[in-house]
């Protein structure tokens, strides 16, 4: 049996956006892929998802604890070819945009926590082959692609931006693939009140970590103008808070 090594979760390209009428799908993202990364995907929050999407999966979801007092909302979730629900994520503060600080001149506050299920090796959509476990680079990936879909250079003009991001899309990729290397350093943060490791790294754009959990989950988040530092993670109680 042909076995394909990918730790890659969902099914759509990187650079595609659920589409009108689709809630609650985010694209396919992650390390370990046979194509090469393309545009990271720019999930508008502003257009809400419902929790369909969210009710649908069987691992619990993950969003700041109740230490964080500011907005929370529902971004997206990624699926498997047969439906079946792999990752998701919720934001915190405020809604980001791309151009961000260049457009409005004000800083943006936010922390996106992205959950990707703990899964075993499994079977390709297409039956013919197994596809790798999700693991904490997959995390990583999600979270390094993600703050890099609202982030823009300034002076850059937006028919650079696309090599750009193409560049920095495969940077990110690579990065989740080494997490032990230099660009990474360890940051323990709660997460259910439980002292949890995170892999750690910082840009010009923001921040992203990824850990693991002890609930079957892995953990990846990323953002800006609010410090990774003081940042504590728990299980979603009530989805409700989100909407």
């Amino acid at each position: 049996m042909e076995t394909t090594s990918s730790s890659r979760v969902g099914t759509q390209t990187a650079e595609a956006l659920a589409p009108a009428g689709a809630p609650g799908q985010e694209p396919d993202t992650g390390p370990h892929s046979d194509t090469q990364p393309q545009e990271a995907p720019a999930p508008v929050p502003a257009a809400r998802r419902t929790a369909e999407g969210f009710l649908a999966a069987d691992f619990p979801w993950y969003g700041l604890d109740g230490a964080f007092s500011g907005p929370r909302w529902l971004m997206q979730v990624g699926t498997a070819a047969d439906g079946t629900v792999e990752h998701g994520s919720t934001g915190h503060g405020d809604e980001p945009s791309a151009r961000g600080e260049i457009a409005t001149g004000e800083k943006e506050r936010f922390a996106v926590v992205i959950t990707v299920a703990s899964n075993p090796l499994r079977r390709s959509g297409d039956g013919t082959g197994v596809l790798e476990a999700t693991s904490v680079a997959s995390a990583a990936w999600l979270a390094g692609s993600g703050l890099l879909a609202y982030s823009w250079p300034g002076q850059m003009d937006h028919s650079l931006r696309n090599d750009w991001l193409d560049q920095q899309t495969e940077a990110a990729w690579e990065l989740a693939d080494d997490l032990a290397g230099e660009d990474w350093s360890t940051l323990s943060l709660p997460v259910d009140g439980e002292p949890t490791a995170f892999h750690y790294r910082e840009s010009e754009f923001g921040w992203v970590l990824a850990g693991s959990t002890g609930s079957g989950v892995h953990l990846g988040a990323y953002g800006r103008g609010m410090s990774a530092y003081g940042l504590g993670f728990s299980a979603i109680a009530d989805l409700g808070s989100y909407e």
